[in-house]
């Protein structure tokens, strides 16, 4: 396995502790549990760019990053639910984008076609991680922060309008024959 897949899978492994990090009240197992979210935030951008300068880019990769992603900020969004930091409608959104682009990409790939993240994806990607930072380390709420609400509201309009570009984009994907 190369550096690259080993951070993507670290990535993984880090959600069960930031997940038993998050149900301890104490700030300081807080503090320790953004820390580890940025770590693996971190990860997904090293990741990417070694496989690409040192052409690392394998099929296996292709799978777990975007998986790993999609499981550290769910996940870490879902516990944000928990905490009563993050409402549940503002997750139910971003989970069925992403529901609905991981179906679009699997309908894509039985007509031997790959739909690669766009740049919009990367933009929401980055802003959902930013948004969850913040949180995790100000342990406010989007009720009791302006500017966390702002952040939030820049997130579910990127995660939709991200979500209609792969459709439009793709269009040809679930067009019938």
């Amino acid at each position: 396995m190369n550096l690259p897949n080993k951070l993507s899978v670290a990535r993984v492994l880090c959600i069960p502790v930031i997940v038993t990090l998050l149900h301890f009240p104490d700030p300081a197992c807080r503090i320790a549990a953004a820390a580890l979210f940025i770590i693996g935030c971190l990860t997904d951008f090293l990741d990417g760019r070694i496989a690409r300068k040192r052409n690392l880019v394998t099929d296996f990769g292709k799978f777990i990053d975007p998986v790993a992603d999609k499981l550290l900020v769910l996940t870490t969004l879902i516990m944000l639910i928990h905490l009563g930091l993050m409402p549940a409608w503002f997750v139910i959104v971003i989970l069925c984008r992403e529901l609905a682009v991981d179906g679009l990409r699997m309908v894509a790939v039985t007509k031997g076609q790959v739909i690669a993240a766009g740049p919009l994806g990367k933009w929401k990607t980055a802003c959902q991680m930013v948004l969850i930072s913040a949180m995790l380390i100000l342990n406010l709420s989007l009720a009791r922060s302006w500017p966390l609400a702002v952040l939030a509201g820049v997130v579910i309009l990127l995660t939709i309008i991200s979500g209609v570009d792969y459709f439009v984009r793709n269009k040809s994907v679930l067009a019938e024959k």
